[in-house]
């Protein structure tokens, strides 16, 4: 899965699923202190995620380490990785 595909996707359902700006959604962009999202907003968009990328997140402990959108795009790229590993 490209980069810009991962980055375009979560982009969209994002801005769908919050009403955010594209423009907004960018790499350094901070969840909460510049997207103003908080703790529930952050099961919303995995939620969202889970289903714009077709996977179901088992373990979601490494959500805690996600605070930028470079984050969220590293992560939906670890994800497809360890898929396309099994």
């Amino acid at each position: 899965m490209e980069r810009d595909y991962i980055v375009k996707t979560v982009n969209e359902a994002l801005s769908e699923e919050f009403e955010l700006e594209l423009d907004e959604l960018t790499p350094e962009a901070h969840i909460r202190d510049d997207l103003h999202l908080d703790s529930l907003d952050i099961v919303d968009m995995i939620m969202a995620l889970e289903q714009a990328f077709d996977f179901k997140l088992e373990d979601r402990s490494k959500i805690l380490e996600i605070t930028t959108m470079r984050d969220v795009y590293d992560f939906i790229e670890g994800i497809h990785k360890n898929r396309a590993a099994e």
